[in-house]
């Protein structure tokens, strides 16, 4: 029997688990709010545009300027996203006279990019 055909007679004949404390397990749920904010994380981080914006504030802090030259990208579409980040609180920024530096808003971001790469080269 393959792995499929495994699956598919278990997912028709599963009873559940005798070890599942069905109470306690619910319990334990993240409230829904949490999960609602999880997956807006795990949203932004699914666009390509803000993952490379996210990798280029790993390196350094960086103005809107700095993120568009890098990513060859408009001013405008750039704010936008950066915009979209700092509402989420992935990234802040820092104000220095007219100009608006951003960075990531704290070290779990790093962490969470940072292991989310090592995970993708690991094979």
């Amino acid at each position: 029997m393959g792995q499929s055909e495994m699956q598919e007679a278990c997912d028709d004949t599963c009873q559940g688990s005798e070890a599942l404390d069905a109470a306690r397990l619910e319990d334990k749920m993240i409230d829904d709010q949490t999960a609602v904010d999880l997956a807006d994380l795990f949203r932004a981080l699914g666009d390509p545009t803000r993952v490379k914006i996210i990798y280029a504030l790993l390196q350094q802090e960086l103005c809107v300027h700095d993120i568009s030259t890098a990513l060859g990208m408009g001013q405008s579409a750039v704010s936008h996203q950066l915009r979209y980040l700092r509402n989420l609180r992935i990234l802040k920024r820092r104000k220095v006279g007219k100009t608006v530096f951003y960075s990531l808003d704290d070290d779990h971001m790093e962490q969470i990019f940072v292991q989310t790469l090592q995970h993708l080269k690991h094979e």
